[in-house]
């Protein structure tokens, strides 16, 4: 076995005005007769320039770098609120979930601030950080900061300088220029005229900064402005296209007519054509059902009883051009304890809950620990599957909605490596199963040859309701689509949800995949990842995460942009209840308006000039 030895460079700052100095140090791995030095991963130096301003410094402990997925549960092995520095070393991917931040860094600069699974730069590295951490990340880190790591103290430090503000709006203003030029190449009668009024009046403060290099309120006012202004051109730089779906998914919180009236009035200003209302979630409906009273279930979710707001938001959308999709939580029925409501779904019908192997003979259902402590139903039992039917019949004969969008359309979610958290062992799948191959799935582990055959019945199962539920969708002569899971190879591992079969067999007529990053080049290589195996006849829609994760605004029309690119029919984004104004001021500066108009000046430039001068 060979000997290796690790590389590292490792900086230390001798004052905030003087050049990094770096030191190599080698770790010894295990001993051979030969000695073969391998490089394997380096930061550059952290150079200032001579007329550079740093306005902010500030430090930080790092937690982990590189960290083993072995030593911690979570994804991309970043535990609560921690700090983790990715390099090349540890792969294409961080693999981190929703729930964090990310900056990644190439050549000691931030080039793009992301908020999970990033790509890791060959030339830099990925910061990461949950909780606390990811607090940090968003008040110290934006793009241009200059960042350098001492391995040796495990320790982070940013500076914001002059230049970072510079790169920033450079950045900008290259992104900007960017598109214009892809769609003035590609649709006729594309109009610039806005987008390159923000980027002239981007570049007029640049040119102010840079004559202002003795005053630093003024350096970094004006360096301020153009950022803001580049990125007003990259919001106004994508034109409005009819025919694409601008849809958003929205939990109804509205108790009376007037107050939907006003939602939907709001929803119609802010450019959305489509809306995915939840109707039928944490095992309630929002309408009062003759399906749930049939069953003895809680008849109508309590926060709307004595009113029926599903009619009126189908009523009122239509009238407003809106369409309306019914949000629906297939297998789940929310994470409030079955004993505390006498008619919850699992409180009547606790047969009907989904368990894991672990507590396959334990009293009830098995909470998802991973899943927010929630419950869910078993996609093997016929009764739940007929139930689930009859009430997508009624919502459908009853209020005429323009489709349904089936949601938590899966297992829950398991380690597939770990047969004791494995999911379905329910009395009905097992006693189906022993029928059917000979063997209680309870005595199979992950190691044994039938395994495959308990995976491929449980995703058999799903499929079938996702068929039969598309089959009285296309008789009732309504739209049918599918919340997904970008990654097939997971989604069959982790969910038994296969969905590859439901677009080859046709099964539906559109998926609506979340992507839970904010980083454009992720979203496209999850995208692909669909497009690459889906049947050319199956819509896709982008269900964009930007807002959710509290993304910047450009991120989202980056990745509007970005779904075009890859022949999306639209975009949903998740949710309408994240998408605050600073978003919709966004989607409508352009790409959701089909008339928009410019709100500044770039006159205004000479006079903030005098302002500031004056104040100084």
């Amino acid at each position: 076995m060979k000997k290796a030895y690790l590389t590292i460079l490792i900086l230390s700052l001798l004052s905030t005005t003087e050049a990094a100095f770096s030191h190599e140090i080698k770790l010894l791995d295990e001993p051979d007769t030969q000695v073969e030095e391998e490089f394997v991963h380096s930061f550059s130096p952290l150079i200032f320039s001579g007329s550079e301003v740093i306005f902010k410094q500030v430090s930080t402990k790092i937690s982990s770098i590189d960290p083993l997925l072995a030593s911690n549960h979570f994804p991309g092995g970043r535990g609560t609120n921690q700090l983790v520095i990715y390099t090349p070393n540890y792969g294409v991917h961080t693999g981190t979930n929703e729930f964090g931040a990310e900056a990644i860094v190439e050549d000691n600069i931030v080039t793009s601030i992301s908020g999970a699974d990033s790509t890791i730069p060959n030339n830099g590295i990925v910061i990461s950080g949950h909780g606390s951490a990811k607090n940090w990340i968003v008040q110290n880190l934006s793009v241009g900061s200059k960042v350098y790591v001492d391995i040796m103290n495990k320790t982070l430090t940013v500076y914001t300088t002059s230049e970072s503000y510079t790169y920033e709006a450079k950045s900008k203003i290259s992104e900007a220029k960017n598109l214009m030029n892809f769609y003035a190449n590609r649709m006729p009668g594309y109009n610039a005229t806005l987008p390159n009024s923000y980027i002239q009046t981007a570049e007029n403060y640049l040119k102010i900064a840079e004559t202002e290099t003795k005053n630093s309120s003024i350096l970094k006012q004006y360096t301020q402005e153009a950022i803001d202004a580049a990125g007003m051109a990259i919001k106004t730089s994508l034109p409005y296209m009819k025919n694409e779906m601008k849809g958003t998914w929205i939990r109804p919180t509205e108790t009376s007519k007037e107050q939907i009236i006003a939602t939907l009035d709001k929803m119609k200003t802010d450019g959305f054509n489509s809306i995915f209302l939840e109707t039928y979630f944490h095992g309630k409906t929002i309408f009062p059902s003759a399906t749930m009273n049939k069953y003895g279930f809680t008849i109508q979710n309590e926060t709307f009883q004595g009113f029926d707001p599903l009619e009126v938001w189908i009523t009122e959308a239509h009238k407003r051009g809106i369409q309306v999709h019914i949000w629906f939580q297939s297998f789940y029925v929310g994470n409030q304890p079955p004993y505390s409501n006498p008619s919850s779904i699992l409180a009547v019908r606790p047969d009907w809950g989904n368990k894991t192997k672990r507590g396959a003979d334990s009293v009830g259902a098995t909470k998802s620990v991973s899943e927010h402590n929630g419950y869910f139903i078993d996609p093997a039992n016929p009764e739940v599957q007929e139930f689930l039917l009859e009430l997508l019949d009624e919502i459908i004969t009853t209020y005429n909605p323009d489709g349904i969008n089936l949601d938590y359309i899966r297992y829950p979610n398991a380690n597939a490596g770990n047969d004791m958290n494995a999911w379905g062992f329910t009395t009905y799948a097992r006693e189906e199963f022993k029928d059917l191959y000979g063997t209680d799935p309870i005595e199979l582990t992950t190691a044994d040859v039938s395994w495959y055959d308990w995976n491929q019945y449980r995703r058999d199962k799903v499929s079938n309701f996702v068929k039969r539920a598309g089959e009285l969708c296309r008789r009732k002569h309504t739209y049918v689509s599918t919340v997904i899971f970008p990654d097939i190879a997971a989604a069959l591992s982790t969910k038994q949800q296969n969905w590859t079969k439901w677009t080859t067999e046709n099964y539906v007529d559109g998926f609506t995949p979340l992507f839970l990053t904010y980083d454009p080049k992720m979203l496209s290589t999850m995208m692909y990842d669909i497009m690459r195996i889906k049947n050319y006849k199956t819509d896709l829609y982008a269900g964009l995460f930007v807002t959710f994760m509290g993304g910047a605004p450009e991120d989202l029309i980056k990745q509007i942009h970005q779904s075009r690119l890859m022949n999306a029919n639209g975009v949903i984004i998740f949710d309408y209840a994240h998408t605050t104004p600073v978003y919709t001021a966004t989607l409508t500066a352009s790409v959701f308006n089909e008339n928009p108009s410019n709100k500044e000046s770039s006159t205004t430039i000479a006079k903030k000039k005098r302002w500031w001068k004056k104040k100084s």
